[in-house]
């Protein structure tokens, strides 16, 4: 018996050494294979590497960018602390729980959601084959509940395995085989994938190291950090990627040294990128500040995590908005940009370089652990026409005095790089005069302030400032990982005759006034969706743009995600 859809939620669930992540891993990749799209994200507890987890996934013939509202099935190796995990795991009484019996009853947390149970005794039976794990027929049966080709699974197990054992290879296989078999006579009513498109060269890629494709792609050839979860996978890729395209890395000794060491980069000529978390951020403000008053591009990566302080760093929030826009002292202008998907931190991030060499201006770049450290299965995509370019100074005339800081009418100045003769100028955090002379003249002041908000407010964006679907009277405002939910709920509601339309700003500062007027011209009602506790977005968007209605709001702190079927929910009751 089978129940058909468009995708399949699963999430499975063991303790640490039960090797749950491994075999979402191999069934991700053995969806790709098949020619499916994926979204895999995994739910950790505080101790960060380790212990007990939970794999959480969605497949689907579309592409896939947001979780869905419940879990179809829930395959367990065991239950260890699984309740640390039970808010994030939604069933219904059409989703199934397979579990091993040996790992005894099934929690109450989950058995009240009413879904129908199997047991599957895993342990016990790769005991049957010599070297067998339970993780590979927890992967097997998986694969045959949800009607993904074995040979598909096999196949990967092939190129996974390759440097192990050949007899590692043949129990993988063999339990594979095994899991497969005992769950197609289990007879369970499973929704299955439905017929996979024509594909070629699909992606597998994290958000972190999408973001850190981008950077490479934007042309940063420099980047110092230090770890810090969510965002180390970003610095692992750029440690081994920056030396094959001629770039450095460095791993320094804390965030203040890190940012520091990229503006030194930057002011060099190299476009320089640092990666961090919110503790992170709250360190590297002072230097964000000197990028800003000596007008040197530099790119932060924030990937957000749930605060304040240590806070939760294993689970996403959208509350570094606050500090991202107004975090820094003084009237501090610089770029502050959102990636809305995984494939999005790609695209954003290499713009983000792009923004930055052009306007001579830090930009911070908010992604945040649900996109960062979640992998998808995606389509290429292609470098986008971003290219970094920096207006570089000349020799001056002879007889002419270079002015570093020079009010145009961009607000762009040349910028030299070190030892281009006559060029030489002070560069510090001091404010100055057109030569970059120390000033406390209240004229320079004003003027140099005009100047570097006059060059972002000038800068072309063009229609990547925002993704805007459809132009319904009902206008759902978001941003960052909560688009792809929203988008979600809004094709559902559209579908049931709602007239709604789906803005999603990208770029966050500079804002757009008049490209936000048109994107909101007919609205009557607005949705807001945030994952936030002070509705920080919502604030946002009221002090920043004349909105045509008072929003409802939609906003939760992390660490559960928005799902789309709570925003249609409040669509619904909206056109009623």
């Amino acid at each position: 018996m089978t129940v058909s859809s468009g995708s399949v939620s699963i999430a499975l669930c063991g303790s640490g050494g039960a090797g749950v992540m491994t075999a979402a891993n191999m069934l991700v990749d053995a969806a790709a294979h098949a020619g499916y799209y994926a979204l895999f994200s995994r739910s950790s507890g505080p101790q960060i590497r380790g212990g007990e987890a939970a794999a959480l996934l969605r497949l689907s013939a579309e592409p896939v960018t947001s979780v869905d509202d419940t879990y179809q099935i829930l395959l367990a190796v065991d239950w260890q602390n699984v309740v640390r995990f039970a808010a994030e795991l939604p069933l219904s009484a059409d989703s199934v729980i397979v579990a091993d019996p040996a790992a005894g009853a099934v929690p109450d947390l989950l058995a009240g959601a009413g879904a129908r149970m199997a047991e599957l005794a895993m342990k016990e039976q790769a005991q049957t084959i010599p070297g067998g794990r339970p993780n590979m027929i927890a992967l097997g049966a998986v694969a045959s509940l949800i009607g993904l080709p074995v040979e598909a699974v096999v196949e990967v197990l092939g190129k996974s395995l390759k440097k192990k054992r050949a007899d590692a290879l043949e129990a993988s296989i063999a339990a594979v085989r095994l899991g497969a078999e005992i769950a197609a006579r289990l007879d369970l009513p499973c929704r299955r994938l439905p017929p996979p498109q024509a594909h070629q060269g699909r992606w597998a890629i994290s958000g972190n190291h999408a973001a850190g494709l981008g950077a490479i792609r934007g042309g940063v050839r420099f980047c110092a950090a230090y770890p810090i979860t969510p965002a180390t996978e970003s610095l692992e890729y750029l440690s081994t990627a920056l030396p094959r395209v001629g770039g450095v890395f460095v791993q320094a000794e804390d965030e203040l040294a890190s940012i520091n060491m990229c503006i030194g980069a930057s002011f060099g000529g190299d476009p320089a990128i640092t990666a961090t978390a919110g503790p992170g951020l709250s360190l590297m403000t002072e230097a964000l500040g000197l990028a800003v008053a000596s007008e040197t591009p530099l790119v932060v990566l924030d990937v957000q995590r749930g605060g304040p302080s240590t806070g939760i760093p294993t689970k996403s929030e959208q509350s570094d908005l606050n500090i991202a826009l107004y975090g820094l002292h003084g009237d501090a202008p610089h770029l502050v940009l959102a990636p809305q998907s995984i494939a999005d931190c790609l695209f954003t991030t290499q713009w983000a370089v792009a923004l930055a060499e052009a306007t001579q201006a830090p930009c911070i770049v908010l992604s945040d652990q649900s996109l960062g450290q979640s992998r998808a299965v995606i389509d290429p995509t292609p470098a986008a026409p971003f290219v970094a370019r920096r207006l570089l100074a000349q020799t001056p005339a002879e007889g002419e005095v270079f002015k570093r800081y020079a009010v145009t009418n961009s607000g762009v100045s040349p910028m030299p790089l070190p030892g281009t003769p006559g060029c030489q100028y002070t560069a510090d955090g001091l404010e100055h005069a057109e030569s970059g002379t120390p000033s406390t003249q209240s004229s320079d002041h004003a003027r140099q302030l005009d100047k570097r908000l006059r060059k972002l407010l000038l800068q072309e964006y063009g229609p990547h400032w925002a993704t805007l679907d459809g132009d319904g009277e009902i206008a759902v405002i978001t941003w960052g990982s909560c688009t792809g939910a929203a988008r979600e709920a809004v094709h559902r509601a559209r579908a049931q005759g709602m007239s709604v339309r789906l803005v999603a700003p990208r770029l966050l500062f500079p804002t757009r006034p008049d490209d936000m007027a048109r994107a909101l011209d007919g609205v009557t009602r607005i949705l807001v969706v945030e994952q936030s506790h002070l509705g920080q977005f919502t604030r946002y968007l009221r002090g920043e743009y004349d909105l045509p209605a008072r929003p409802e709001v939609f906003s939760r702190p992390g660490p559960l995600p928005i799902r789309p079927g709570e925003i249609h929910a409040r669509l619904a009751a909206m056109g009623k």
